[in-house]
């Protein structure tokens, strides 16, 4: 895919794919257990497991707990297309990259650059 009309098909792709992404959310769904001590019963008895979705905000961890199978469902979706979302940013990126050295290099090869020529190299008269 060296020709810079199909990288630019495949960017135009990329940005149509952005386009339809309609929800996501950053982060990581996590499980959590807890122990508790019932009274009148020897031991710990573990309880969970619980779904908490977790992310990064300002240096500090947020997490929000899905109470219901629904709202799990709905943040497994919308985590995957955050990661579908940063996958074609990466690649949106990666292709501008090539598209432009493609276009310098062309631009380099239609014009020859001009050295200047210092001082130093001139011959006196």
């Amino acid at each position: 895919m060296n020709n810079i009309r199909e990288l630019e098909d495949r960017r135009n792709q990329i940005l149509e794919e952005m386009r339809l992404v309609r929800f996501l959310n950053r982060g990581t769904i996590n499980e959590q257990y807890f122990k508790t001590y019932p009274k009148g019963k020897k031991g710990a008895v573990v309880q969970g497991p619980y779904y908490v979705l977790s992310r990064r905000e300002k240096g500090k961890t947020v997490s929000q707990r899905l109470n219901s199978s629904t709202e799990l469902e709905q943040a497994k979706r919308d985590v995957a297309e955050h990661k579908k979302f940063i996958t074609l940013c990466r690649e949106f990126e990666e292709l501008t990259i090539k598209i432009g050295e493609l276009e310098r290099n062309d631009l380099g090869c239609e014009r020859k650059k001009k050295r200047l020529s210092s001082p130093s190299n001139k011959t006196r008269k």
